[in-house]
């Protein structure tokens, strides 16, 4: 039982380290940066993508891993099929505004940075996607979705 408490809270600890460095990086974001504020903006990607990942491993292992609701109660869910399935839309939009972050820290502090506007959309398609999963999520708890 303290397992499971444990790894819920990890997973929900994740979420809120998500949407506030996704809403952070958001926030930071102008529409010319120097390298130095580049560098910043890669700091706060780093911890959604740590966060990112510690809420996959936390969530997988309550999945899969007979800790709480048996799998069948996930696996047979087409809201949580559809929570994964949101998830893993904003992993891959978040790859190129990663890659640009990385790439673009390295240099002199002081030189300037124009940013694409796809950074700013893929941003705001991240956040806008993340705040419909709690959603799925409330569903899903009432029992909505299940199809086995």
């Amino acid at each position: 039982m303290s397992t499971e408490i444990t790894l819920r809270y990890v997973h929900f600890i994740s979420i809120f380290a998500i949407v506030g460095s996704l809403v952070a990086e958001h926030l930071l974001l102008k529409k010319e940066l120097t390298r130095q504020e580049m560098d910043r903006l890669s700091r706060i990607d780093a911890v959604y993508g740590i966060a990112a990942v510690v809420l996959l491993a936390a969530g997988l292992t309550l999945w899969l891993g007979s800790i709480g609701k048996p799998a069948v109660y996930y696996s047979k869910n087409w809201i949580f099929l559809t929570k994964i399935g949101l998830f893993s839309l904003i992993g891959i939009l978040s790859i190129y505004p990663t890659v640009f972050f990385i790439k673009s820290r390295k240099g002199n502090p002081e030189e300037k940075i124009q940013i694409p506007s796809a950074i700013f959309w893929m941003l705001r398609i991240e956040i806008l996607l993340l705040f419909v999963i709690p959603l799925l999520a409330g569903l899903m708890a009432r029992g909505v979705g299940f199809f086995g």
